[in-house]
């Protein structure tokens, strides 16, 4: 993740990759641009772990916290006594490994099309085994599971169709991000402009307009992702203000400028945290309240 600034202030969510080994290799993941994190290597310990994340708590005032990888439930060690340290909890999950119950906890669960589509971003038969792992969650789980989907140029027409198949499973909800390309990134996922990706984020307006319930991006938040008003929010990144992002460098945690990796290319950034927090400044007069879950 490069280099690691001094980080002072006050946070009130943060981010932490709690691993960076993972079952998966997606294509857009930013975790394997710069080297393969599932090679033998040190990571922290998980009592050292869990006292660092105890005191940036009490440094930065966190009060939620994002725990994602990598694929965190390769830790469920950590996880287990992490999210007693904070008042609300978001778990990011590729749904290969059954979900252990964490009530009040919300697991944000990743697929990007439907099964074709899907498998083709983030490997063969990888549908087939998410939907499965979300067959086995019972009636009584006391955690919130929602389903996000990173948006690309190559599974921007088949929206819809992950739409049809989620809405009878056993997912309460889900979120739409668009995909935040490195720079210089020429490959078939990205749309190289902000008006050409406009095709794909109305698109998730509309869907958010026939299925209100189901969808729970904020439609503001999509408006805000148009190309008419992208850079006003990414040139002003509210997600640099309110949330602190902590990447895992062996045993010592490392604060990279940006939560997607040093690499990223902003004026392109679609990430639904930094819309999100935009349209919530906006409906709360500057100030945002953050959820465990979407809801709009």
């Amino acid at each position: 993740m490069h280099d690691s600034k001094p980080v002072t202030g006050h946070f009130p969510a943060a981010m932490v990759n709690i691993t960076n080994k993972c079952t998966l290799k997606c294509r857009h993941c930013f975790v394997f641009r710069e080297a393969n994190p599932n090679s033998p290597q040190n990571e922290m310990e998980t009592g050292e772990m869990l006292d660092k994340l105890a005191a940036l708590q009490e440094k930065h005032g966190i009060m939620t916290m994002l725990w994602m990888g990598g694929e965190p439930l390769l830790r469920p060690d950590v996880l287990r006594e992490g999210v007693r340290l904070f008042q609300k909890n978001t778990i990011t999950t590729n749904g290969t490994i059954d979900l252990i119950d964490f009530p009040g906890c919300t697991y944000v669960v990743s697929l990007d099309g439907p099964p074709e589509i899907n498998d083709e971003i983030r490997g063969k038969g990888t549908f087939k085994k998410v939907m499965k792992t979300i067959s086995r969650v019972p009636v009584s789980f006391g955690a919130t599971v929602m389903c996000q989907c990173v948006v690309t140029k190559s599974n921007e027409d088949h929206l819809e169709e992950l739409v049809d198949l989620l809405r009878p499973s056993r997912f309460d909800g889900m979120t739409f991000s668009f995909y935040s390309p490195p720079k210089n990134d020429t490959s078939d996922l990205t749309w190289g402009s902000l008006t050409r990706r406009d095709k794909a984020v109305r698109e998730v307006i509309r869907l958010k307009q026939q299925y209100p319930d189901f969808i729970w991006n904020k439609r503001r938040g999509l408006e805000l992702t148009l190309s008419e008003n992208a850079k006003t929010v990414t040139d002003n990144c509210p997600s640099m203000k309110y949330v602190l992002p902590l990447y895992l460098e062996g045993d010592v945690f490392v604060h990279p400028f940006c939560c997607y990796g040093n690499d990223v290319d902003c004026d392109l950034c679609g990430a639904w945290v930094v819309f999100n927090i935009a349209a919530l400044l906006e409906q709360n007069d500057r100030q945002p309240t953050f959820k465990t879950d979407s809801t709009p």
